[in-house]
């Protein structure tokens, strides 16, 4: 029997992850490097809360590079 997933968006890209994942199971899999911001349904999640903020079917997440420069 397959193991329960949810859908999820990084950066407006679908990605499948397993029940129960975390925002830091979904910054893994996207592949990015710091550094970088993060929120979940438009709502900014604090480095240290990245391990156990869980996430749900259908979360919007938006992992946010600086822009340097002048």
């Amino acid at each position: 029997m397959p193991e329960p997933t949810i859908q999820v968006r990084i950066n407006h890209a679908v990605h499948e992850l397993p029940q129960g994942a975390s925002l830091a199971d979904a910054i893994a899999q996207a592949d990015i490097r710091p550094p970088f911001a993060a929120a979940v349904n438009l709502q900014f999640v604090p480095r240290a809360q990245y391990p156990v903020y869980l996430l749900q079917n259908e979360d919007q997440i938006e992992l946010i590079s600086p822009i340097t420069g002048g």
